[in-house]
C-alpha cells in the first residue's frame, strides 16, 4: 500500500512539473508574441514619423509644433481620404 502511495505521489510530482513546464512555455510564447508586436509597432511609427518629416519638411519642428501642423490638415485629409486609406477597409 505504501508503495502504491509513493508511486502516486511521484506521478503527481511529474505531472505537476509537466504542467509547470507547459505553463512556462505558454507564458514565454505570449511574451515573445507581445514583444514582436511592440517591435513591429515601433518600426511602423518610426517609418511614419520619417515620412512625415520628409514630406512636411518637419525635421526641426518640436513634437508640439508637429502636432499643431498635423491638426491644421487633419480634418481636411480625413474628410477627403480615399476609401483605399480608410480604417474600415481591409489592408492589402
Amino acid at each position: 500500500m505504501a508503495n502504491q502511495y509513493k508511486k502516486l505521489v511521484e506521478q503527481q510530482a511529474r505531472l505537476k512539473q509537466k504542467i509547470e513546464r507547459e505553463d512556462f512555455k505558454l507564458r514565454q510564447s505570449k511574451y515573445y508574441e507581445s514583444r514582436q508586436d511592440r517591435k513591429a509597432r515601433s518600426r511602423r511609427l518610426i517609418q511614419k514619423g520619417a515620412l512625415f518629416e520628409k514630406y512636411f519638411e518637419a525635421e526641426k519642428l518640436s513634437v508640439d509644433e508637429s502636432e499643431e501642423l498635423l491638426k491644421i490638415f487633419a480634418d481636411y485629409v480625413n474628410s477627403h481620404k480615399s476609401n483605399k486609406f480608410k480604417n474600415d477597409q481591409p489592408n492589402n
